[in-house]
């Protein structure tokens, strides 16, 4: 397990940069968090790692984003609104996992049955206690 400190969104998006950077093919990475605890920021800063240029947005309402112009290609899932694990399947998931690019799952906790265990699981937290801006962010490999 390794612990990150971030004091701004400019740090969180820092430390996705870094973990973008070390990222390898076929990698799956759960993001878990609060809403408006910094997935997005975070994910932004994984994507320039990765050396994508894109704009990254949330996918809530697309269920998943394809990034294809970097190092790897970055397949970015929100899976917040899936109401049954078979829309999964619907949007073939399985090419996304085993494909060769990167796959970042927020909320991956909804789809816990189809992550594989190889997968890893990063998880950003606040603590008020030190200051508005703290996050906290695990990585368990």
């Amino acid at each position: 397990m390794t612990i990150y400190e971030s004091n701004s969104e400019e740090e969180t998006f820092d430390i996705g940069k870094k973990l973008g950077e070390k990222a390898d093919k076929g990698e799956i990475i759960c993001l878990e968090g609060d809403l408006g605890v910094g997935k997005t920021v975070f994910t932004k800063g994984f994507a320039v790692g990765l050396l994508i240029e894109d704009n990254i947005d949330s996918p809530t309402f697309t269920i998943v984003q394809e990034y294809t112009q970097g190092r790897l290609p970055l397949y970015h899932f929100d899976v917040y609104r899936i109401g049954d694990i078979s829309e999964m399947d619907e949007i073939g998931y399985e090419d996304y996992f085993y494909g060769d690019g990167v796959c970042l799952i927020e909320w991956a906790s909804r789809i816990e049955e189809l992550i594989p265990k190889s997968a890893i699981h990063i998880r950003i937290e606040k603590d008020l206690a030190k200051g508005f801006e703290y996050r906290r962010v695990v990585v368990e490999e």
